[in-house]
C-alpha cells in the first residue's frame, strides 16, 4: 500500500494539475461578467501568480541570471496566457482548447530552427496529423476555408503557438541557465503573461468596471486564481520530477475531458461530429507524440529532478548521446 501511493502520487497531481487548467475557463468567465475584461482578468491573475511565486521561492532569486532567452520566453508565455484566457471567455471552450492544443505541428517546427532537432518522418507524421485534425474541425460548406471562424479561435490558435514556443524556450533556458531554479522560469512565464496581457488592455474597451460588492468579489476572484495557479503549477512539478515525460504527456491529455465535461454542464457547449472527429486526431496526435519519443533511459532522481510546468508537455527525455540523456522537444 506505502509503496502504491509513493507511486501514485505523483500521478495523482498531474491529474489534478490538468483538471484545473481544464476548468479554470469557469471562473474567468465569472471575472468577465462582473466586468473584467479577458486582458485584464490575463494581467491581474499572472501578476498575483508571480507574486506568490516571489515571495514562497524568493530564496531562488539568487540563481537568475541575464539571458535574452527570458524575455524571449516571458514574451511566448504571455500570448500562450492571453490566447487561452481571452479565447476561453469569448469563444466555445471546447473549440479553443482543441485549437491551442495545436502544439505538435508548431513543437515540430520551433524544435527544429531553435533547438536545431532533425525533423523526423514520425514527428512530421504527427504535426500533419494534429492540423488534419484542425481542418476536420474547423470545415464547412458554409464558410470555405477551414480557418477559425472567430477572434476567440485566432486567439485559441495564436496561443497553442505561444505555448510550443514556450515549451522549446523552457528546454532551451534549462540547457543555456542550468543553475536556474525551475521556480524562476515559473515566474517568468507569470511575469511575462502579466506584463503582456496589461499592454494588450489598453487596445480593449474597457465595461463598466465592478463596484462595491461586485469588486470585492472580483478582487478574491484575482487573488483566488492566482494563488491556484501558482500552487498548480508547483503541484504539477512536484508529479512532473517523478514522472517520465512521455508518461505525463499522456496523463496531461485529462484536460481535455474535464473541459469538454465542464463545458457541457456549465455552459451548455456540446461538441458536434466534426469537432469530436477534429478532437480525436489532435488528442491521438498528442499521445502518439509520447510514445513515439519514449526512452529506454532510467528516470531521474527525484531529488535532482528539474522539471518545469511546460517541460512535460512537450519536452522528452529523449536519447542517449555520448551516454548522456539530452532532452528534445516532443512533437
Amino acid at each position: 500500500m506505502t509503496h502504491w501511493l509513493r507511486n501514485g502520487w505523483p500521478t495523482l497531481a498531474i491529474m489534478l494539475g490538468a483538471s484545473v487548467w481544464g476548468m479554470i475557463w469557469y471562473p474567468l468567465r465569472m471575472l468577465a461578467a462582473l466586468g473584467v475584461t479577458g486582458t485584464a482578468a490575463s494581467a491581474l491573475t499572472s501578476g498575483a501568480g508571480c507574486l506568490f511565486v516571489l515571495l514562497v521561492r524568493h530564496r531562488a532569486l539568487k540563481t537568475v541570471r541575464w539571458h535574452w532567452l527570458l524575455p524571449a520566453l516571458a514574451l511566448a508565455a504571455g500570448i500562450t496566457n492571453l490566447g487561452f484566457v481571452w479565447g476561453s471567455i469569448h469563444g466555445q471552450v471546447m473549440r479553443v482548447l482543441l485549437l491551442f492544443y495545436l502544439t505538435p505541428a508548431w513543437t515540430a517546427l520551433f524544435a527544429h530552427f531553435i533547438l536545431h532537432e532533425r525533423l523526423t518522418w514520425a514527428g512530421a507524421g504527427l504535426a500533419a496529423l494534429s492540423l488534419a485534425g484542425a481542418m476536420t474541425m474547423l470545415w464547412s460548406p458554409q464558410l470555405g476555408m477551414p480557418l477559425p471562424g472567430n477572434l476567440a479561435e485566432w486567439a485559441g490558435l495564436a496561443g497553442g503557438m505561444g505555448f510550443a514556443m514556450s515549451n522549446v524556450l523552457i528546454l532551451k533556458t534549462s540547457r543555456v541557465l542550468p543553475d536556474m531554479k525551475p521556480e524562476m522560469r515559473t515566474a517568468t512565464i507569470f511575469g511575462g503573461a502579466a506584463l503582456f496581457s496589461a499592454c494588450a488592455s489598453l487596445f480593449e474597451a474597457m465595461p463598466a468596471p465592478p463596484t462595491g460588492a461586485h469588486l470585492g468579489t472580483a478582487a478574491w476572484l484575482v487573488l483566488g486564481l492566482g494563488l491556484l495557479l501558482a500552487s498548480n503549477n508547483m503541484l504539477v512539478q512536484y508529479g512532473l520530477a517523478r514522472v517520465p515525460a512521455n508518461r505525463a504527456s499522456i496523463i496531461m491529455l485529462f484536460e481535455i475531458v474535464v473541459t469538454a465535461l465542464s463545458a457541457w454542464l456549465f455552459a451548455g457547449e456540446t461538441p458536434g461530429p466534426r469537432e469530436w472527429a477534429g478532437g480525436v486526431c489532435i488528442v491521438l496526435a498528442s499521445a502518439l507524440s509520447s510514445w513515439v519519443h519514449r526512452s529506454k533511459a532510467v528516470p531521474p532522481d527525484p531529488a535532482t529532478a528539474d522539471a518545469s510546468l511546460d517541460d512535460a508537455h512537450d519536452a522528452g527525455r529523449g536519447d542517449r548521446n555520448g551516454g548522456k540523456n539530452r532532452p528534445r522537444a516532443m512533437v
